[in-house]
């Protein structure tokens, strides 16, 4: 008898601590025992919305829980409550989204808020192309002339500890170009690197990921990019797969020879054994249009081979560069003063005008436009030229009584600046084409800004203020490209996977609490070519690590954004 009452009481007690490890153990929020839960206060709780988890699965009806900088539960939370409660009911929940391709390194040191990003979604900023380091005595005088004010850092890791200490709304992160540790060994020069300078290059490239780098950039179009041999790029990449790093790469050419710019970054990325990235995917001009399936097929033919490479798309048909795209290289070299000294030589004026107006194995942006009528001037330096903005090339032409070619050098040479200018060079069949692939996420390849000074003194590119409302609105329900399940995967978790970020991309409990609330049906772009200063709209709340930086469509003014460390840190 003795021994059964033990073994009844026993028996009891096993339950009863099963029934409390249930009841009282942080999960998501699923588990049948939740809703016997009573009195469990969160920081803040979203209700009722249909959440998108970011892996690509179906939405489920449910509430979000967060402590802190941290995703506490997802599920059924009806016995919860949250000193904040936000109502999502008839919006999508979701993990906030990545800019895979920003350039807002300088215009989140002028407006940390990041507005035209944050009112999209965006909670990662991820610095592509060129790096805030490292950089020499002369690199940092040269960004000091450019930006106007003191640049009180040398190396990347410097220039995350400022960003962050001068408050910032979304998270940010950074590749380490090629270019900038090139120019910071070798100079302005176009020449090949001897080994002693390869190794030096090398060093800073493993100093940068010690220091939080995610991996390896070039913008292989633009010098000092492009003057980095393909030799000199596996190296450099060999030294960013040692810490799993990802090598995301401008083609070198993305018209006239598109495909062998993708079999470049394919023989890079085979060599060095790294992972790559092909930034902002397209055709440039109407004559290399057809090549763009041909380059498609090249990239997943090689992803079937086991070869990890993925790219990115901004979803217009106009590209925003300066008006260097439409020059030669050799003009170009030793840097913009050199450049300028160059233009003001009427031999090498000649010469030049008449490669800007031939057909050559280089990509021109303004033959590739069509017609000059089909550039757009957008952005200068200089005061006395303002008045230009918003003019086509063939306007400002007419208006001096010059050909676009030369009206194109002498704007540089007055201006003192690349003078930035957006070219209508791409098909809508190719970016639906591209927004189509599952392997493809997205990036605005601009700063975040806002319709408000200092950021008026130029015209961005609209994808500014729209990439992700315009991705979301028109090409995922308007148009149905690719289901919204689908885009959210692409948006969030598929970025961060590539960047090997950890505890983020997923809308899960202990992720960080990035979290995006916005209306499917009412999420849309409005910034135009002629009008770009437009925020989106349909976004209505935006969390970033637990902070709500947007509040009915209104940023908060919050800056609990943080630089995001890629997987060689040290730290």
């Amino acid at each position: 008898m003795r021994r059964a009452a033990r073994s009844r009481t026993g028996g009891l007690l096993a339950v009863a601590a099963l029934f409390v490890a249930m009841v009282s153990a942080p999960g998501s929020g699923t588990h049948p025992f939740d809703r016997l839960r009573r009195g469990v206060e969160h920081d803040v709780v979203i209700r009722g919305g249909t959440v998108y988890d970011g892996s690509g699965a179906a939405p489920v009806s449910a509430d979000v829980a967060i402590d802190g900088d941290r995703i506490a539960a997802v599920g059924d939370l009806s016995a919860d409550r949250g000193r904040l409660e936000v109502d999502a009911r008839g919006m999508a929940v979701t993990p906030g989204f990545v800019n895979m391709l920003s350039h807002s390194f300088e215009s989140l040191l002028q407006d940390g808020r990041g507005q035209s990003d944050v009112r999209q979604g965006v909670t990662l900023e991820v610095f592509g192309e060129i790096s805030m380091g490292p950089w020499n005595d002369g690199m940092r005088r040269d960004w000091e002339m450019q930006v106007r004010h003191p640049v009180p850092w040398s190396t990347l890791g410097e220039y995350f500890e400022h960003v962050e200490r001068s408050g910032i709304a979304p998270n940010v992160a950074s590749f380490v170009s090629a270019g900038v540790v090139r120019n910071h060994v070798i100079g302005l020069a176009d020449r090949e690197a001897a080994p002693e300078e390869l190794e030096q290059m090398q060093a800073l490239v493993r100093q940068s990921m010690e220091e939080g780098a995610v991996g390896l950039t070039c913008a292989m179009i633009y010098p000092p990019c492009s003057y980095v041999r393909t030799g000199e790029l596996v190296e450099l990449a060999r030294a960013v797969a040692e810490r799993d790093g990802l090598v995301a790469l401008h083609l070198r050419s993305e018209g006239v020879r598109l495909l062998e710019g993708v079999d470049e970054i394919l023989h890079v990325a085979r060599a060095a054994g790294a992972r790559a990235e092909i930034y902002h995917l397209k055709a440039l001009g109407e004559s290399n249009w057809d090549k763009f399936d041909r380059a498609i097929a090249a990239i997943e033919a090689a992803r079937a081979q086991g070869l990890a490479v993925t790219a990115d798309v901004y979803p217009y048909t106009a590209g925003w560069t300066g008006l260097d795209a439409s020059m030669p290289g050799w003009v170009q070299e030793g840097g913009l003063r050199e450049w300028i000294r160059r233009l003001r030589d009427p031999a090498v004026r000649e010469r030049l005008e008449r490669e800007m107006s031939t057909p050559g194995d280089w990509d021109n942006w303004l033959l590739a436009a069509g017609s000059p009528e089909r550039v757009l001037l957008v952005g200068f330096q200089a005061d006395s030229l303002q008045q230009l903005t918003g003019k086509t090339l063939a306007e400002v032409a007419a208006l001096r009584g010059t050909s676009p070619e030369e009206t194109a050098m002498d704007l540089v040479v007055k201006d003192g600046s690349r003078v930035m200018a957006v070219y209508f060079v791409m098909s809508e069949e190719n970016v639906r084409r591209a927004v189509g692939l599952p392997w493809v996420s997205f990036g605005s390849d601009e700063g975040a800004v806002a319709p408000e000074s200092p950021f008026l003194s130029r015209n961005p590119h609209p994808r500014a203020y729209g990439t992700f409302a315009r991705l979301l609105g028109r090409y995922v329900r308007d148009e149905g490209v690719v289901p919204l399940a689908e885009a959210v995967r692409r948006l969030t978790s598929l970025p961060a996977e590539n960047l090997r970020l950890r505890d983020r991309g997923r809308l899960e409990a202990g992720m960080f609490a990035d979290v995006v609330v916005f209306d499917p049906a009412a999420i849309a772009d409005h910034a135009t070519y002629e009008a770009p200063h437009r925020y989106a709209t349909g976004v209505v709340h935006v969390f970033v690590n637990g902070v709500q930086v947007l509040r009915d469509g209104e940023h908060t003014g919050a800056k609990p954004g943080r630089v995001v460390r890629g997987p060689g840190w040290s730290g």
